[in-house]
């Protein structure tokens, strides 16, 4: 299927910038190997986190202690040759520690800029919850705009930069629930899961007797995920998709349901996640498979269902997988 976008004509398998999606497709791949040596049993969840890469969004990994969240995090930022930083989030940690402070310099009289652990390409967040509210607003301006505000003055963030934050929905004490400001900026929220009893046999055979982490290397570097990001970007959602992306959120802010629906910044997010799962699976244009296999991970996390909805049982994923029941699917998304 050829892109016809404000008017370029291209061959399959080939974006408007000219780039080969085989060569994308070919590095996603080697990215996903070496992440599936670490989490075995799991590649949908190791599809989401590249998807969520591709997309220059931010992954919030809910789920409970010792199933990878960690590990996960940690293999994709080993799998890329770019600078990581892993913040361990405590009720003492400062906002300052995140975002840098400035330091007056005795030898040149005047004050100098140490970067916090932001300043990277890779940003793990170890349980986000048990911070302050106040240090979790660190986070809000850099995964927004992708820069740095201190004292009147703003740092610019690299490319790629990508929060990848955990935290346990099991424990609630000492622990801060995460405002719906910061929900918001994260792309996909995901759950690992437990392994199969298959899967699990495996694991004991490999980390029982090693670490997997340690044992492998980056397959790309900086420089190459900011160019699939750009290639990402170009992938065609024709206008038919767009409105059913459209229809989707407006669905949620209308449901009786739900109290607070999906945001415009949910549309563009589902948008952007479409177009890199797309650009994954070496198609240059979005079909509406891609929109309704994210829908829920992306827009889960960011609607509140009502009280009564909540008291018999009905969770925002379940009302969300009624609404992709509801809301018409267009019928051809090749305009």
């Amino acid at each position: 299927m050829a892109r016809h976008d404000e008017g370029h004509d291209t061959a399959p398998g080939q974006i408007a910038n000219g780039a080969d999606l085989e060569t994308l497709d070919a590095v996603v791949g080697r990215v996903r190997t070496n992440i599936e040596r670490v989490i075995e049993g799991k590649p949908e969840v190791v599809s989401a986190s590249l998807i969520v890469l591709l997309a220059e969004g931010h992954l919030l990994i809910e789920d409970v202690p010792g199933v990878g969240k960690t590990m996960l995090a940690k293999a994709v930022a080993r799998s890329i040759d770019c600078s990581f930083r892993r913040i361990q989030f405590t009720p003492d940690l400062l906002p300052t520690d995140v975002t840098g402070v400035n330091v007056f310099n005795q030898e040149q009289h005047d004050f100098e800029f140490k970067p916090g652990a932001i300043f990277a390409n890779i940003v793990l967040g170890d349980e986000i919850n048990r911070a302050s509210p106040k240090t979790q607003s660190a986070l809000l301006e850099s995964m927004e705009e992708r820069q740095v505000t201190v004292d009147t003055v703003t740092h610019p963030l690299g490319t790629p930069f990508m929060v990848i934050a955990t935290q346990n929905p099991i424990e609630h004490e000492g622990t801060y629930p995460l405002p719906e400001a910061q929900l918001d900026r994260f792309m996909l929220r995901l759950a690992i899961g437990y392994p199969s009893p298959e899967i699990e046999a495996e694991i004991l055979g490999t980390h029982g007797i090693g670490a997997p982490l340690e044992a492998i290397g980056p397959v790309t570097d900086a420089p190459g995920v900011a160019e699939m990001i750009v290639q990402a970007r170009e992938v065609h959602a024709a206008p038919t998709l767009r409105r059913y992306i459209v229809d989707l959120v407006e669905a949620t802010r209308r449901h009786s349901d739900i109290y607070l629906g999906a945001s415009p910044r949910a549309s563009i997010a589902l948008l952007r996640a479409a177009r890199a799962m797309a650009a994954a699976e070496e198609r240059d244009y979005v079909i509406p498979d891609d929109i309704k296999l994210l829908a829920v991970p992306v827009l889960a996390h960011r609607v509140i269902a009502t009280a009564d909805a909540v008291m018999s049982g009905r969770a925002p994923a379940a009302i969300l997988t009624e609404l992709l029941d509801e809301v018409p699917v267009p019928v051809s998304g090749s305009d």
